[in-house]
């Protein structure tokens, strides 16, 4: 029998799996945030092992019945951190096969169900990202909020904050979206916003980012200032897959979403949909743990699904 497992070392927590070549979970378990830049590697590393231990425990297995195991993690892209991704994965599993790699790799082929496809990412980041027959995989976008993550619900929240300082100075037009913003963070007034973003002494790009859910379900209600930022940002993601197709030649290749902007019936996704020729959202075949797991089960060098 072979064993695979799956590491799905998300933004916010870890998610291990045990599965067969079926991909039917055996074990699991979770963990909190194992992203390297904001715990450190050393803390990473003792999460992700802990956790990797309780899914085989969980599924009466030991930890020499894993054959392979695929992993990605979020600030750990294996271009520039494989050797330490496979140091911590090696340090607990000896024997097995190790497919080192991102968390939005594994997100594609959990999507498609293989490493092959396009994915469209919008959460508190965006991207697109994509493997055709060349099998390299390629990627546009991703490079963090400073820079880019256009489309986003960073990107989302902070041009809902722009307009709202806009309107404040007779600039724009007023929205729902002030009074609302102001009081999603307890703000008095629009002045209040400068000394909470600027001088509090704490990052707020993932307060603003939850913004995002506020403006899409306002778009959605006919607020003219949301719709425009949600028809934008979903020409920014529709840039982002343009962009990946040409680096891709051109290639047909079927498209999934992620991130939860994406995940359901919103102004943002059902434009996408539109922009992108899509009957509807299109749904993943496997969650992101389950893409580690297979890219686990192609280091086997198997050609078929077996026992």
């Amino acid at each position: 029998m072979i064993y695979l497992l799956g590491i799905d070392g998300g933004g916010s927590t870890v998610r291990v799996v045990v599965t067969g070549s079926d991909y039917i979970v055996l074990g699991e378990s979770h963990g909190s945030t194992v992203n390297p830049n904001l715990v450190g590697r050393d803390a990473a590393l003792q999460t992700i092992q802990s956790a990797v231990r309780q899914a085989v425990a969980a599924a009466n297995l030991t930890l020499e019945d894993i054959s392979a195991a695929g992993i990605g993690v979020a600030g750990a892209d294996s271009v520039h951190s494989e050797t330490w991704v496979r140091e911590v994965v090696s340090g607990i599993l000896p024997t097995a096969e190790i497919a080192p790699s991102s968390d939005h790799e594994i997100a594609l082929v959990g999507a498609h169900g293989q490493r092959r496809g396009i994915l469209v990412l919008a959460g508190t980041g965006s991207l697109a990202s994509g493997v055709g027959a060349s099998g390299e995989y390629m990627l546009v976008g991703a490079r963090g909020y400073l820079l880019g993550d256009e489309g986003s619900g960073y990107w989302i929240g902070m041009e809902a904050l722009k307009a709202i300082i806009r309107a404040d100075d007779g600039r724009s037009l007023p929205s729902s979206l002030t009074g609302l913003f102001l009081a999603r963070f307890d703000l008095p007034d629009v002045p209040a916003v400068i000394p909470w973003l600027y001088h509090s002494g704490v990052s707020r790009t993932k307060e603003i980012a939850t913004f995002a859910g506020t403006v899409l379900e306002q778009a959605e209600q006919g607020d003219k200032v949301a719709s425009e930022i949600a028809l934008r940002a979903a020409d920014e993601l529709a840039l982002s897959v343009r962009a990946l197709r040409h680096r891709l030649d051109m290639e047909s290749l079927p498209i999934a979403f992620a991130g939860g902007l994406l995940s359901s019936h919103n102004p943002l996704s059902l434009k996408l949909c539109q922009l992108l020729d899509l009957p509807d959202i299109p749904q993943p075949q496997y969650p992101p743990v389950i893409g580690a797991a297979i890219l686990g089960f192609s280091k086997l060098g198997l050609n078929s699904l077996t026992g």
